[in-house]
């Protein structure tokens, strides 16, 4: 059995652990709010905008949607990985990784597959690849629709440029504290609309339909990569949380334990004290 030293300073190093896991979990609890409040009152919006354009590009000539709609032979993709910054957040980033690497291993197999990762997480784990082309961690340091649109204006461009035939978003979309499913969305060319014509809603437009696609469509693509980033910047506190309050629980059991182990000892080493003054006294006394 250890001596009563050793499991004293295991109680004393547990007990910090489980204070710091336990600010942490606080921390994240507070963030979490208000990215909670940030990624709900912008999903119906982000939804019925991608619902209208899709409603209005189905009934209009293919070409409308003008290279952004432009189906070509997928040679070259790209994926774009949203992480963290900061681990501590359980599976967070690895489910991210695991999903990408499937993709590439399956989905896109024989296919050239590069990644542009946001967040610091995604790329340590991505770069040794070889296969980043970009790397954009500073935009959790101020997470702004304008600072995400230069981003979103960037892989724009090289869809234009035909660099890349596809681009999707692999990200973890926030359903609760303690839940987060793993989404991949695809970005350009923009998915065709899987309701039917009779289905399909009927507006009054102004100006022309055309003019209206080609308005909204780069606005939708910014809406579509900043809330990928924010349902990722609020799944990452809500799992941040969770882990860090299993690991609290932890902290307090493994404490718990060493205090019955510390205790056990320390009766032991008494009894033995006590057992050797009545020795000793015996043998004077004989």
């Amino acid at each position: 059995m250890a001596n009563l030293k050793e499991i004293r300073n295991r109680i004393t190093s547990v007990s910090s652990t489980m204070q710091i896991t336990s600010a942490m979990k606080m921390v994240s609890a507070a963030k979490l709010k208000k990215a909670q409040d940030a990624i709900t009152a912008m999903r119906p919006y982000s939804e019925k905008l991608t619902e209208l354009l899709q409603n209005l590009s189905a009934t209009l000539d293919g070409d409308t949607g003008g290279e952004f709609t432009t189906q070509r032979e997928v040679r070259n993709v790209l994926i774009v990985a949203v992480t963290s910054n900061r681990g501590l957040a359980g599976a967070f980033n690895a489910n991210v990784i695991k999903e990408v690497r499937r993709l590439t291993e399956s989905v896109y197999a024989g296919k050239h597959v590069d990644y542009l990762t946001i967040g610091k997480k995604g790329n340590d784990l991505l770069k040794r690849t070889n296969r980043v082309v970009s790397n954009n961690n500073g935009v959790f340091d101020d997470l702004t629709f304008d600072n995400v649109s230069v981003i979103t204006d960037s892989l724009v461009q090289l869809f234009l440029d035909g660099k890349y035939d596809k681009i999707v978003i692999v990200y973890n979309q926030f359903k609760n504290a303690a839940t987060q499913i793993i989404r991949e969305e695809q970005f350009l060319p923009l998915a065709a609309s899987t309701a039917s014509v009779n289905n399909q809603v009927d507006y009054i437009f102004e100006p022309s339909k055309e003019e209206i696609v080609l308005t909204l469509i780069p606005k939708m693509l910014r809406t579509q990569l900043y809330k990928a980033i924010r349902d990722s910047f609020a799944s990452e506190h809500g799992a941040r949380m969770t882990a860090m309050h299993k690991a609290t629980d932890n902290a307090t059991a493994l404490r718990n334990q060493l205090k019955l182990t510390y205790n056990k000892a320390r009766q032991a080493a008494i009894t033995n004290e006590i057992l050797e003054i009545v020795g000793g006294a015996e043998a004077l006394n004989g």
